[in-house]
């Protein structure tokens, strides 16, 4: 549930606060600043979580909250929630000593105007939408559709289409897209181990595969035989733009080398098909993978060759793993399951073999069309390695993706995801509570994301929908869409 400011805050700022924050009081959050204790597990989970490790607790909270002088009211008391115009207020009055606002600062006022207004249609196509991510720096948007096309917005310039992209040698779907660091190079995957890539910095804005424009094909397959002996699900840039490193559904991750033009290395790194492999930091040192064999895995690049054996292993799924999210400091990271849930883990938590075997299922179920089976919905397992555990959404018929909220514009406060029953859930990190949910899709929501800077989430669907949502406030009203009924949740 939302609650409304008073009517001359409304009106002087024309956004709403959150009661995730206007409750806070009973978290015993601290200023990050000058307490380095941490609250109890019982304070700080009487909205979800049983048990949140204090350390990620905390340091959210640290990117999240205000400092002292922002946030005091008398010596040895300060607010939980600070208003906007308190904060602009004692900003001018330099409370803080330094005439400015601090980054928490900043992330302690925007992480609070969630995207929830809405939604505006970006675009609409007769095709599934699998793929849909803001670049880097936000001035971009890229879309990948089922029918071979994949299409580039310009954000900045009212999301005209930049690039219309018709994908090469396209089987079943585009399964991903990765933009190069320096925006020019766009590659793209499909269920073959063929990955295409596309010059993105030309001035055409049509790029037809070897019509208008080449796009090269790179051969992952280890004899290069180009044909479909299996498929890539995931592809990531390295953070030098300089290699790809992929998941197939051969059980393999692959290197492959841009400069040298070849693939270097092939790691049999799961037991069952690899969904999603992603960098753990800007280093480019260590890769998180997560597979149909329930496991996420740990790699340290440094050591592919010289042992062939992941750095650790993270165990605690009961399905398979569809997509996993690192919060860029090399230790956390969440993964999105088929048991219905996303897990928050701590690498330094990881075990070097797995000392769990739990048998085979008792139930036969394929997610693919079936729902979860009833029985399932309350096992654990008994070596679960997570930090935490985040229910609510379905993640069902395809490999649904989650992330982490941008460190800029929330301090990482939030985790969002897509869902199957056509709506996107924002949980809080902290509490596990559901704070928002997004409804407009027909069918399932496979990917969305949220600007690295400003409050606009973007969410896509399998109905073809493209849309955006972006904080209250806005005085444009949302343009109609075709026969929908949109409408938001708010959840205490």
């Amino acid at each position: 549930m939302y609650f409304r400011l008073s009517e001359e805050v409304l009106r002087e700022m024309g956004q709403y606060v959150s009661r995730l924050d206007m409750g806070s009081e009973d978290l015993e959050l601290f200023d990050a600043g000058i307490n380095p204790a941490v609250s109890g597990n019982d304070d700080i989970n009487r909205n979800g979580l049983k048990y949140l490790d204090d350390e990620i607790a905390h340091l959210t909270r640290v990117r999240s909250q205000p400092n002292e002088g922002i946030s005091k009211v008398v010596p040895g008391k300060t607010e939980n929630c600070v208003s906007m115009v308190k904060m602009l207020a004692r900003r001018e009055a330099n409370y803080s000593g330094r005439g400015r606002f601090m980054s928490a600062d900043r992330c302690h006022a925007a992480s609070r105007y969630l995207p929830v207004n809405g939604p505006w249609q970006v675009d609409q196509m007769n095709s599934r939408t699998y793929v849909s991510q803001f670049s880097t720096d936000g001035s971009l948007f890229i879309s990948g559709f089922q029918g071979s096309h994949i299409r580039i917005y310009n954000v900045d310039s009212g999301w005209k289409i930049q690039k219309n992209i018709l994908a090469r040698s396209l089987r079943w779907t585009i399964t991903d897209t990765s933009l190069s660091p320096d925006q020019r190079y766009l590659v793209y995957s499909s269920m073959s181990p063929l990955v295409h890539i596309a010059d993105v910095g030309s001035a055409a804005t049509e790029s037809l595969a070897n019509v208008t424009d080449i796009h090269d094909g790179l051969d992952f397959s280890a004899y290069g035989d180009g044909g479909y002996s299996f498929g890539i699900f995931s592809v990531k840039f390295s953070t030098d733009g300089k290699e790809l490193v992929a998941g197939s559904s051969d059980d393999a991750i692959y290197v492959y080398d841009l400069e040298a033009n070849k693939l270097t290395l092939r790691i049999l790194a799961h037991t069952s098909d690899v969904n999603t492999v992603c960098f753990a930091d800007e280093s480019g040192h260590l890769i998180f993978s997560g597979s149909d064999d329930n496991l996420c895995k740990v790699w340290d690049r440094r050591c592919f060759i010289a042992r062939g054996k992941p750095a650790g292993i993270m165990m605690g799924h009961l399905e398979g793993i569809t997509f996993i999210d690192s919060r860029g400091d090399g230790r956390y990271f969440i993964s999105n399951g088929k048991d219905q849930c996303i897990k928050l883990w701590d690498v330094r938590k990881m075990s070097s073999n797995v000392t769990c075997d739990l048998g085979a299922r008792t139930y036969d179920w394929d997610y693919r069309w079936m729902e979860y089976p009833t029985q399932a919905r309350n096992l654990k397992h008994p070596c679960d390695q997570s930090v935490a555990t985040y229910k609510g959404h379905s993640v069902l018929r395809t490999l649904i993706r989650c992330y982490f909220s941008p460190e800029l514009g929330s301090g990482q406060k939030y985790i969002y995801t897509g869902s199957n029953d056509g709506s996107v859930y924002i949980y809080d990190l902290i509490t596990g509570a559901i704070v928002a949910k997004l409804d407009h899709h027909m069918s399932t929501v496979r990917d969305c994301s949220w600007h690295p800077s400003y409050p606009i989430l973007v969410s896509s669907s399998w109905d073809g929908d493209l849309v955006k949502w972006e904080f209250p406030g806005s005085e444009a009203a949302p343009a109609p869409l075709r026969n929908r009924n949109a409408h938001i949740r708010y959840w205490d």
